[in-house]
């Protein structure tokens, strides 16, 4: 998402490279290549109107630090303004009520509401340490009831059961009944899917409502409908009391549109955004990191916070240990890094949130960094275990051997074996302190946009 908004930008900024200081001209013919940016990306023509006047007004006779050049002086206050447009900071559920807090999920066919319901559970369950139960509102889609049925096995949360034959608003009282006796603290009323904005259908969800009174009502959107993701939005918004907004498919082909136009348009704050089809990809929106990542620069404290959830830590504290012992970095020990790198998203997941790293993360959208580790797992799998912990026995007829086993040539195992034997070497000046000196010997040796601030390459 907003690959091409990020390359308009950095491409804008560069213009200003050489120029002494912000002028009403060079800012005007800014604007106007940051206005064709935000309407390629599909962002609505109110609130790009509204968010060109704004930066405009705050660029136009403002004191340029000495430190700053033009070009950082402008994307720091279109940095203030993506902040600004999105919603200033993340907007958390309000489960503060009386068990059972009920959240209502609403939205269109196809947005991906169950999904999304699924995601939530898991996330409530994991980082709040809530329990939840799920129930399916949703009598006409076939399907439906047994999916989310599905999705609460996964995540391990409570299913209350309904049938297609029962009313939706019988349905979500008596789920409301039963999550009061069990001593549930959240209950997800998932609803039905609407295929446009429809009054029968809002009849019937208005009365879902008003049977279970939730504390939070999230409508789900797909990112990639663009700025019709924030119409749709607040045509829900005048028929039921919203409290937030979810983005879904947010890693699909989505220029952005959504994320910028959702929050202006109708005052609500999206409170999570999707990544991905994974059940644990579903994260809390926030607008600072979101602008960051727009404007080249990562999204440094969502990969720690990702490292911190789902990194095995243990297992990283055990390879530090042998490691300062001065034993070497096995080829068991580069399976288990690879595996921990797919666990955060893989290459393409983690190169979009390092500063500085947005055209790498565009060659990978194709998963070839992702598609690269696989078939190094394979080789190491279709090696003996002494293998792993003795690269350096691997010769002609082991080559040949691990190559059929992982279905692959001999030149992609010769490849591995040169990447361990580089890996190795790095891992050697671990020993004894040597970590800190390595990092301070990077300083300075960084690429373009790791170092400083603004974009790649200023």
């Amino acid at each position: 998402m907003f690959e091409n908004l990020s390359d308009r930008l950095s491409a804008t900024v560069k213009k200003l490279k050489g120029q002494a200081r912000l002028t009403d001209d060079n800012i005007k013919e800014s604007m106007r290549e940051v206005r064709m940016a935000l309407l390629e990306a599909d962002v609505a023509l109110p609130v790009v109107k509204k968010f060109v006047d704004s930066v405009k007004e705050r660029a136009i006779g403002q004191e340029v630090l000495t430190s700053l050049s033009p070009g950082q002086a402008l994307v720091k206050i279109v940095n203030d303004e993506l902040v600004e447009i999105m919603g200033q900071a993340n907007e958390s559920l309000d489960l503060k009520a009386q068990p059972p807090a009920v959240v209502l999920m609403a939205g269109l066919q196809g947005a991906g509401k169950t999904t999304t319901a699924g995601k939530l559970a898991k996330l409530l369950q994991e980082r709040e340490k809530k329990s939840v139960a799920m129930v399916s509102c949703d009598v006409y889609r076939p399907a439906a009831i047994k999916q989310l049925q599905t999705l609460a096995g996964q995540v391990d949360a409570t299913f209350i059961e309904s049938e297609v034959g029962q009313s939706p608003v019988d349905i979500a009282k008596d789920a409301l009944d039963y999550a009061k006796k069990n001593h549930i603290d959240v209950l997800l009323v998932d609803t039905a899917g609407r295929l446009h904005i429809d009054a029968d259908m809002m009849d019937e969800i208005q009365q879902v409502h008003a049977a279970v009174s939730p504390v939070e009502t999230l409508f789900v959107v797909d990112a990639m409908t663009g700025q019709d993701a924030a119409n749709t939005a607040k045509a829900f918004g005048d028929a039921l009391p919203l409290t937030g907004v979810v983005l879904t498919k947010a890693d699909g082909d989505a220029r952005g549109g959504a994320a910028l136009s959702v929050r202006e348009i109708t005052g609500k704050p999206i409170k999570f955004i999707g990544m991905g089809e994974k059940i644990d990809e579903l994260e809390p929106f926030h607008p600072e990191r979101m602008a960051s990542r727009i404007l080249g620069m990562g999204d440094v404290l969502t990969l720690v916070e990702e490292a911190q959830r789902k990194v095995d830590h243990k297992d990283a504290k055990k390879l530090a240990k042998k490691l300062n012992k001065g034993k070497g970095f096995d080829l068991e020990d580069l399976r288990a890094q690879m595996m921990q790198m797919k666990k955060m998203g893989g290459m393409g997941g983690m190169m979009d949130k390092l500063p500085g790293m947005g055209k790498m993360t565009e060659a990978m959208q194709d998963g070839a960094g992702d598609k690269e580790v696989d078939r190094m797992v394979a080789i190491i799998n279709s090696m003996t275990v002494q293998e792993r912990r003795f690269p350096a026995v691997i010769k002609g007829s082991r080559k040949k051997r691990i190559a059929a086993g992982a279905g692959l040539q001999i030149q992609d195992v010769n490849r591995l074996l040169k990447q361990h034997k580089q890996m190795s070497k790095m891992m050697k000046k671990f020993k004894g302190g040597g970590l800190k000196k390595m990092m301070r010997g990077m300083q300075g040796k960084m690429p373009p946009g790791m170092g400083g601030g603004g974009f790649p390459g200023m």
